[in-house]
């Protein structure tokens, strides 16, 4: 007769079989704090009892049933701890009697094969993996539970969400708060080729607009660079095509604050495009900006 497995090792299973299984449909440890969870382990825990004490019955019966010599044998297992019965199950070295038993009839080169019973660990994890490939695999074909493109539409979506959150938690960058920052560069070329393009060209080198890139503007109420191109974008410039995108409401204070770094970059940090490049001839008195 076979010693059983003990019942709390069955329900520490239990517990560890529910915490993978939760997690891979709610994908995150957020369970751990649901009644839900707690409430089927306990549910589990239970049955588990339930099943243990139906096992001690049938052991019993089966106990009362064997020889004084298999009783004995029995009792002498069971005082062997279960972690040290399960070591000896998987690595034991048989003796030679033991391996007359389970000596197959066939061999090469003197070499003799045993049939040696697989470990009770290695046949639990391969029906466990079977099992959980079962699973596995009807949840991504039937359902969006690890379905690349339904993951990746629900964390753009949180992250789009998070990024709304966060500007309309943030105060409105005004020409007081606006600062130059070349992580904004990139923004701004955005906002730029979106808006002003039309206008300026690609590059700023000008066209129904005036060139951005070199050193002569006609308006300059501020006395950096930075600052002047935002209260332009801003304001705008009464008498000529260049609106108040800011004070219109098409451009946020962020957006206006992005194609100024820009228009900053390619006027300070780049060649000018001159009239020989296909850049618009000077418009305005030459400029002395002070340095941001």
């Amino acid at each position: 007769m076979k010693q059983r497995t003990p019942v709390v090792v069955n329900i520490l299973i239990i517990i560890g079989l529910l915490i993978v299984f939760y997690y891979l449909f709610v994908q995150s440890y957020a369970f751990l704090g649901s009644p839900y969870f707690w409430g089927t382990v306990v549910i589990a825990g239970i049955l588990a009892y339930i099943h243990s004490a139906i096992g001690d019955l049938i052991e019993n019966n089966k106990f009362k049933k064997l020889s004084p010599e298999e009783k004995a044998a029995y009792l002498a297992e069971k005082k062997v701890p279960f972690f040290k019965r399960m070591y000896a199950a998987a690595f034991k070295k048989q003796s030679d009697t033991e391996e007359k038993d389970i000596l197959i009839d066939h061999g090469f080169d003197g070499i003799m094969e045993l049939d040696n019973q697989l470990p009770k660990w290695w046949v639990g994890l391969f029906y466990f993996g079977t099992a959980f490939c079962i699973v596995y695999i009807a949840a991504y074909s039937f359902t969006d539970f690890a379905h690349p493109l339904s993951e990746y539409e629900k964390e753009y979506k949180e992250q789009m969400a998070a990024i709304d959150k966060y500007m309309k938690e943030q105060p409105p960058v005004t020409i007081e708060s606006a600062k130059y920052s070349a992580d904004n560069i990139a923004a701004g070329e955005e906002v730029f080729k979106t808006n002003c393009v039309s206008c300026h060209s690609d590059g700023g080198r000008g066209g129904i607009g005036p060139n951005l890139t070199d050193n002569y503007w006609h308006n300059q109420p501020e006395k950096t660079l930075f600052k002047n191109v935002f209260h332009v974008v801003e304001n705008g410039v009464t008498g000529t095509a260049m609106q108040a995108w800011g004070k219109n409401g098409v451009l946020t204070g962020n957006d206006i604050q992005n194609v100024a770094a820009y228009v900053y970059h390619i006027n300070q940090e780049q060649p000018p495009i001159t009239p020989a490049q296909g850049g618009a001839t000077p418009y305005g008195e030459e400029a002395h900006w002070e340095k941001e």
